[in-house]
């Protein structure tokens, strides 16, 4: 899995800041801009619940190798912008799919794993051969590996990162919510302070479903 953030909007912290300073000042954002402190200014306001001041932000990542299992999850988070990896137009002529820790674990289940891939690819080469890639393309596993690019506001992502960074999450896109925090951080440490697993911030909201294992901020 490759993760990448290819665009984000510049200043983000200080444009917010300024958009949410604006709706309590007879002045405009753009007077505003720079001359309050963002993480005070942000932390009171989104504080408040009033979370559309960082709509204002924009995050754009790329996406490589995770599986057509993960992009399925990913594509329910509607407040998003997705472009993925055709099979329609893309031949995938050579096994490419992930492999899941316990599967690769287990090396008599890995075995089993990986000839049936051997397997589905070569059936998926043959009916290359007499029909359409779109039509072969059917016999392709959830396991297969695909490219995306992801935009997402601001407070969408500190949505999604509630939802895909706690325990609970499968594992896969954990991993990539994970590493797309660590990249909003990098460029938005005020909007993205809290972000993350609720229990990082109070008590976990699974009830009994909790996993009883409180993340830490620090993993991200």
């Amino acid at each position: 899995m490759i993760v990448k953030l290819l665009a984000c909007t510049q200043n983000a912290d200080a444009i917010c800041a300024a958009a949410g300073k604006s709706c309590y000042s007879e002045r405009s954002s753009a007077d505003l801009l720079g001359k309050s402190d963002p993480e005070k200014t942000l932390g009171k306001i989104v504080g408040m619940g009033h979370l559309s001041v960082v709509e204002h932000a924009s995050f754009t990542f790329s996406v490589e190798g995770v599986s057509r299992s993960l992009t399925h999850q990913l594509v329910r988070h509607r407040i998003a912008s997705f472009s993925q990896q055709s099979q329609r137009y893309v031949s995938l002529k050579e096994p490419t799919y992930v492999i899941p820790e316990t599967v690769a674990a287990d090396p008599e289940c890995k075995a089993l794993y990986e000839k049936t891939m051997d397997d589905i690819w070569k059936a998926y080469n043959k009916l290359c051969e007499t029909v359409p890639p779109e039509d072969a393309r059917y016999v392709l596993p959830n396991g297969c590996t695909t490219n995306i690019t992801i935009t997402m506001n601001a407070r969408e992502l500190l949505h999604f990162f509630s939802l895909r960074c706690c325990n609970r999450a499968q594992w896969e896109i954990r991993e990539m919510a994970d590493q797309m925090l660590a990249l909003c951080k990098e460029v938005s440490p005020t909007i993205f302070k809290n972000a993350g697993a609720p229990c990082m911030r109070g008590p976990c909201p699974e009830g009994k479903l909790t996993c009883g294992h409180p993340r830490k901020s620090d993993k991200v």
